[in-house]
């Protein structure tokens, strides 16, 4: 270490964990690499936000003196031309590029007059041995035509730019309760929706139910749409099939108006395949944006993958992270697959098991420089700005803040709270689940770093897989979720349901998720339009009638998970120190636990209740604020709401100092705050 500050770094991030001291080597080597590269990107800029502005420099832009600029980065290339409507698609002379640099920069200067707003491109580029068309690598509009499928770039300088009207946007408040959508597939028709449908019909929805964050999935345009976005080909491109990019800015302006933040994903994990509409051999090379070879190829999800170690591809990805800040205004990103990008083996069938796991030869130092500099570009730029981190194996430091020595994402995502609970629900009877096993996966995650919890996200809800919901009920739910049908298996489901949702919730460290419609119990999996279902829309939308019908269990869970989500900002329950048990009962199937000065008493027994059931808890008079067998929720209203609990002090010295004792009815929740509190 050759500097004071990174020794500072190191020694405050040795200091978090005491299994890191064997490592300290590796972890020393990490944070110059970072700090050096750091020196190296800016030794021409003031910041790494003043490097990461290449989308203003690429591009097509226009110019009030002189007209069109076009500029691609392609040194493997031997000619570049421009062709489209202007040109009838013809290569043509008077529109070829002048290459102006050694490092490969092409650039054509075109009359304003040439190109109209709406005009299709593309770029023609020749190499060594061939050549062909190309969509350019940092266009800002890619569309597809109707009837021959094809993908142009799209000339875009709209007359009227639009205009915020919330300018500037201030971050909510509290800790991220989180709303994940897919815009195509958030309306009822079969069909893909539209950014405007989405603020008109579903952001009202989002507002009442009560979430501050709205994490917005498939925005950087991508050709297949079953892919849900995760094969990107034009990463400084929204989707066109969603709408304009001033349609997709007004849906952010109106989730700003209503007080919610904006994540996109962004998936630098990887990219499509595609070479006409993409950046694979872009020009011509196999090795230009990606490492050549089997490297550069990851072969279970059939894409590209990117060389870290390229400046030019450090200043792609990193200008990508500002561009939405600056052009979309959004609040943040989720990272997708960080562990495909960290290890060389991309975490696949693997189990970490180790500290050795995450500081041996398998680990990217690249890619982990790569994602600490992208933190520090987004958070320079906007210091409210959220980042999570979606990575599997539990590398140490991603949460972590660069000035103490981590890779400086604000949260990552309790991956393993999911994963649990399908593996329970699917595979084990509820009556042989362990509730000290139930404890400890959900508060499992390093407590030096920020986490956001769940109990499904959109991973859980791809064909193939089931809902929880779907998982816990089976068939009967699309005959027996009326209020008045006395199911037992959907009896079952809906208990439990609200109950697996509330302690997620309950015991989450830093945030909470929820994806699109499972708030309700939406009953079926997401299957995008393919050959395997005849190009079919059916599933790849939401059947909001039957969270809207009033007869229906499903508006039941709605009207629960309201009141939960609302109870967590009413106590500021995820800002809370984090969840301390106060009874575990693996045969009564009983787990109570205190946070934000809370009881949260789990009654996960199927068949068994429980009258005067005492355990410990803090002196005082009680009041249930929220109890999932409430008849408004579809329980069985066996809890009196208005009774107040207060404790009794130890008769013995075989007693806990106060007992507090409660009526607990099988697969029910109780909430009970302290009287006189909110």
């Amino acid at each position: 270490m050759n500097s004071t500050t990174e020794n500072r770094r190191l020694e405050r991030f040795l200091s978090s964990d005491p299994y890191l001291s064997a490592h300290r080597e590796a972890i020393a080597r990490r944070i110059v690499r970072v700090a050096q590269t750091s020196r190296q990107m800016t030794a021409e800029h003031g910041t790494l936000a003043d490097f990461a502005a290449g989308h203003e420099y690429y591009g097509l832009h226009f110019r009030e003196e002189g007209g069109w600029v076009l500029r691609e980065w392609a040194p493997n290339a031997t000619a570049v031309h421009l062709v489209g409507e202007l040109s009838n698609w013809e290569v043509r002379e008077d529109l070829a590029f002048e290459r102006i640099d050694a490092h490969g920069v092409w650039q054509l200067q075109v009359p304003a007059e040439r190109l109209r707003h709406g005009d299709l491109y593309r770029l023609h580029l020749q190499w060594p041995g061939g050549g062909g068309d190309r969509i350019p690598a940092w266009t800002r509009r890619v569309v597809q035509d109707p009837h021959s499928l094809i993908f142009n770039a799209q000339v875009w300088r709209p007359d009227r730019p639009y205009r915020w009207q919330v300018d500037p946007f201030q971050s909510a408040a509290g800790a991220p309760l989180i709303y994940e959508v897919h815009v195509g597939l958030a309306q009822e028709e079969g069909r893909v929706g539209t950014y405007t449908e989405f603020a008109a019909n579903v952001l009202p929805r989002v507002v009442a139910a009560g979430y501050n964050t709205l994490q917005i999935m498939a925005i950087p345009e991508h050709p297949y749409y079953g892919s849900f976005g995760y094969h990107v080909t034009n990463f400084f491109a929204a989707s066109s099939r969603f709408g304009t990019p001033e349609e997709l800015k007004a849906l952010i302006d109106a989730a700003h108006a209503a007080g919610l933040r904006v994540l996109i994903d962004l998936v630098h994990s990887h990219a499509a395949n595609n070479e006409v509409e993409g950046i694979s051999r872009f020009d011509g090379s196999d090795y230009q944006f990606f490492h050549a070879g089997d490297r550069g190829r990851h072969v279970a999800w059939d894409s590209r993958l990117f060389d870290y170690g390229k400046p030019e591809v450090l200043h792609f990805l990193l200008s990508n992270c500002r561009y939405w800040l600056d052009e979309f205004r959004v609040d943040g990103f989720r990272f997708d697959g960080i562990t495909s990008m960290l290890y060389l083996d991309h975490g696949l069938e693997k189990a970490f098991t180790g500290y050795d796991d995450y500081f041996n030869a398998n680990v990217d130092e690249d890619a982990l420089c790569y994602l600490a500099l992208a933190n520090q570009v987004i958070h320079q730029l906007r210091p409210d700005a959220i980042t999570i981190a979606e990575d599997v194996s539990g590398m140490p430091g991603l949460a972590r803040p660069w000035d103490d020595g981590g890779i400086g994402f604000d949260y990552r995502f309790a991956m393993g709270v999911p994963d649990n609970w399908i593996r329970l629900v699917k595979d084990t009877p509820d009556e042989h689940w362990s509730m000290g096993g139930l404890w400890f996966e959900l508060n499992n995650r390093r407590y030096d770093e920020r986490t956001i919890s769940y109990t499904e996200s959109h991973d859980q809800a791809l064909v193939g897989d089931q809902t929880l919901i779907f998982r816990l009920i089976g068939a009967p739910i699309y005959h027996h979720m009326h209020q008045d049908d006395p199911h037992l298996a959907v009896d079952r489901g809906v208990a439990l349901h609200k109950m697996i949702r509330l302690v997620t919730l309950a015991t989450a460290g830093h945030g909470y998720l929820n994806f699109i419609g499972n708030e309700f119990g939406h009953p079926e999996w997401i299957d995008f339009p393919r050959p395997g279902n005849d190009w079919s829309y059916h599933f790849a939308r939401r059947q909001w009638h039957l969270v809207d019908a009033p007869d229906l269990r499903y508006r039941q869970l709605d009207r629960f998970d309201k009141a939960m989500i609302a109870l967590a900002g009413q106590w500021r329950v995820l800002e809370a120190s984090p969840a301390r048990q106060l009874w575990e009962h693996n045969d009564d199937k009983l787990l109570i636990f205190e946070r934000a000065g809370l009881i949260w008493a789990f009654n996960f027994h199927p068949t068994q209740s429980f009258t005067d059931y005492p355990f410990p808890a803090a002196p005082g008079r009680y009041r249930i604020v929220l109890d999932s067998d409430a008849g408004v929720f579809g329980g069985h209203r066996r809890v009196d709401p208005d009774l107040v609990h207060v404790t009794l002090a130890a008769t013995s010295d075989h007693q806990p100092a106060h007992r507090l004792s409660l009526y607990l009815p099988n697969r029910t929740a109780l909430v009970l705050a302290p009287t006189g509190n909110p």
